[in-house]
């Protein structure tokens, strides 16, 4: 079976070869395994791992297209931009990290209005045509399951407001945090009709929208469902609709936003953190029978570079989620230059092994 095949029967829950196989590095993992002679700089992960996914992010949501990153501070370790977002962010110099919220210019409604509305215009100048196209044509080459990926409307709105000013905006100005998803799931819908009426559809889409911290969701059920559920439906809906499944990515712990991310017409959920507090048994058991699922393994584990360690997380869970035809393997975040490229391969051969029908 290809990569694509293999997907589009989990999709079903028909019978496979085996799990499927997909997975998230950060950064500096390639760069430091360059570095360490275990990969060729032009080595592409997809290919070396013979992944059954491919990726191409290739839409810019940031307000202000024309506005040059300015450097408001820096030291030996970080440097203090300001985006076109209004965000000022800190970022680490040397190793990827996520960046710290230092300050944000739009923190209410008439911030928004004034700043950040009038700039999110659907502009070709959004969208890198080049990056679709070369990814595509690989996937195709591959067999693999193509994605369109980006952020949905959550991950759009608080790199522009903060998750402080977001949340508290869910509370006292509901109307306006409806606003913004709704603006941005347009945007969204918008740019994908110029993007697939040009270089042809995808697979599928992947939204990265991080909805939960430890054992906590963002926001309540209640929240979700009538503050950015509506933008998640409009935008599942419009895929659904050119036959395109929707794979959702979420860290933190996402459990009681899951039967209204389901009825918003997710089909698959990634990336199940356990040290959030996601059990990927209990929900698999839970909803497999509605959703494929993707990760759940403790990329801990991995930390270790021990494979006694990683061949126990993976027991503990495979065996018993396997069963169903709609799980594919993927740690539970991304792996950090501190696992071994042997320790890695190791996860994927003991994975696939105890992941074969």
């Amino acid at each position: 079976m290809t990569g694509k095949e293999r997907f589009l029967n989990q999709l079903k829950g028909n019978p496979i070869d085996r799990i499927g196989l997909y997975e998230h590095f950060w950064n500096d993992t390639h760069k430091k395994w360059e570095e360490r002679g275990w990969v060729d700089p032009k080595v592409d992960f997809d290919d070396l791992f013979d992944f059954d996914f491919g990726e191409a992010w290739v839409f810019n949501l940031t307000a202000d297209l024309d506005f040059k990153d300015e450097i408001v501070a820096q030291d030996a370790d970080t440097v203090t931009i300001k985006n076109g977002n209004g965000a000022i962010l800190r970022n680490h110099k040397f190793h990827d990290t996520t960046p710290e919220h230092v300050d944000f210019t739009v923190k209410e409604r008439k911030d928004w209005e004034k700043i950040i509305l009038p700039k999110l215009t659907c502009d070709e100048r959004r969208i890198n045509f080049e990056v679709y196209r070369q990814k595509k044509q690989q996937c195709a080459e591959h067999g693999r399951f193509f994605c369109w990926s980006g952020v949905n409307v959550f991950e759009s709105i608080h790199p522009v407001c903060g998750h402080e000013n977001l949340l508290v905006g869910m509370a006292l100005d509901p109307e306006w945090v409806k606003e913004m998803a709704s603006v941005y799931a347009d945007l969204i819908i918008d740019l994908w009709k110029i993007l697939f009426e040009r270089e042809g559809k995808p697979d599928g889409i992947w939204f990265y929208e991080d909805m939960g911290f430890k054992l906590k969701p963002f926001m309540s059920p209640a929240m979700y469902e009538e503050l950015i559920m509506p933008a998640h439906v409009k935008t599942i809906d419009f895929a659904h609709s050119l036959g395109l499944p929707v794979i959702m990515h979420s860290c933190g712990f996402v459990e009681p936003l899951m039967p209204y991310m389901i009825e918003a017409g997710i089909d698959c959920l990634q990336a199940l953190e356990v040290k959030a507090g996601m059990d990927l048994v209990k929900l698999y058991k839970q909803y497999s029978d509605k959703i494929c699922f993707m990760g759940g393994i403790d990329v801990r584990a991995l930390y270790s570079n021990d494979k006694n360690i990683i061949n126990k997380e993976l027991e503990s869970k495979i065996p018993f989620i396997k069963e169903g035809y709609k799980y594919i393997l993927h740690s539970d975040h991304s792996i950090p230059e501190s696992v071994n490229i042997d320790s890695y391969r190791y996860f994927i051969e003991r994975g696939l092994e105890l992941g074969t029908y």
